[in-house]
């Protein structure tokens, strides 16, 4: 349980469950959405993932996160993600992830993680070592 704790006490990993909620994404469609480094969102993955929270799926180079399958591990998720609320934040995550799933990923590693060369609307990415695409 303090794995859990931990793992849900940073605001981008609640980001992160949220945008889950709709299903799995890419570590790059995550790390477009959240503005961050690859390292950075990578790392927060990885800590929901140790936590139960989270599983992985591999696609050649690419990372792809889901929720957990475990019916009980759901549900709390769930739960959570019901009290972020109507927070602004989650909110407009949501609208641009909807969006963002449209678009094939190669479309989006094409133009460097750039969502609005896509037409999801946000700021450039933040680059760093280790891009994902």
């Amino acid at each position: 349980m303090a794995d859990v704790g931990r793992a849900l006490g940073h605001p981008s990993r609640l980001r992160l469950l949220a945008l889950l909620e709709s299903g799995e994404m890419c570590v790059c469609q995550t790390v477009a959405l959240l503005d961050q480094a690859a390292s950075t969102v990578s790392g927060h993955l990885s800590e929901l993932r140790r936590a139960g929270l989270l599983q992985e799926r591999r696609e050649g180079k690419l990372v792809f996160y889901r929720w957990a399958e475990d019916p009980a591990t759901r549900s709390f998720l769930r739960d959570v993600v019901t009290r972020l609320g109507e927070d602004p934040v989650i909110a407009e995550d949501r609208r641009r992830g909807e969006r963002l799933r449209e678009i094939p990923i190669a479309e989006l590693c094409a133009v460097d993680l750039d969502l609005e060369a896509v037409g999801v609307s946000a700021g450039a990415p933040t680059k760093g070592e280790g891009d994902v695409c």
